[in-house]
């Protein structure tokens, strides 16, 4: 784990440092990552705790955790027939606001590196499918060929599964794999699957809480020196 004291030369790194290895393959987690949903997150879960009666201080350090994560969290007092609809209903939500929502800055430019190196790369989510290709559809990031949902996995974030599978589909080791989060819960996801290393990005989360979990901190994904960090084909 790093500490937000070491920092290396790079000028984009806020604590801990690159990796002195090279990496097979790419593994980004999504909101907050590549695109900016955090209006239309806080929007659609403000209106559920609304409908559900939830004190929205309930849903603190929910970010980065799959809505089924969340709510099994925040109702574990609720039958869990409510629970079922609070789930649904989320959904709807969500997927029904994309409002505001954007590519973050060097994500489609990523994609496009990781390309030309013959690098293979996913987007693992925390979201579910609908939700996902709603997103993706609203900002025109491009589709990786895979993407790992929180529908493709029995237990998501902050459990390992959702990196191993992508890890997997892509036919990578997950120990050759770099994972890049801008949250707790995936970093704790990356962490637990065995990943190379991780790469946090700033923008949900504090740069001391990061730090915690993260090989290095960086300001975002556009900053990342891909050729550094990925082998040539």
């Amino acid at each position: 784990m790093s500490n937000v004291s070491d920092v290396s030369d790079k000028r984009d790194v806020r604590a801990g440092a690159y990796p002195s290895r090279t990496f097979a393959g790419v593994l980004f987690d999504m909101d907050g990552t590549l695109i900016d949903s955090l209006g239309a997150v806080e929007r659609s879960w403000l209106q559920w705790c609304e409908e559900f009666e939830i004190a929205p201080a309930a849903l603190a350090g929910a970010h980065g955790r799959t809505s089924a994560n969340t709510i099994a969290i925040v109702m574990a007092d609720r039958a869990e027939s409510e629970r079922l609809a609070a789930h649904a209903r989320i959904g709807e939500i969500e997927v029904g606001d994309t409002e505001g929502i954007v590519v973050l800055p060097g994500a489609i430019e990523a994609f496009e590196t990781l390309d030309r190196l013959g690098v293979p790369h996913a987007i693992v989510t925390s979201c579910e499918r609908d939700l996902a290709q709603a997103r993706l559809v609203a900002t025109g990031l491009p589709r990786p060929s895979v993407v790992v949902t929180a529908s493709d996995v029995s237990h998501g974030k902050p459990g390992p599964e959702p990196y191993l599978r992508g890890a997997e589909l892509l036919g990578v080791p997950i120990g050759d794999c770099l994972v890049i989060e801008d949250a707790t819960a995936g970093l704790v996801s990356g962490r637990a699957a065995g990943a190379g290393a991780l790469v946090a990005v700033l923008g949900t989360t504090t740069v001391e809480i990061l730090a915690r979990d993260a090989d290095v901190v960086v300001a975002s994904v556009a900053t990342i020196p891909w050729a550094d960090l990925t082998p040539r084909p």
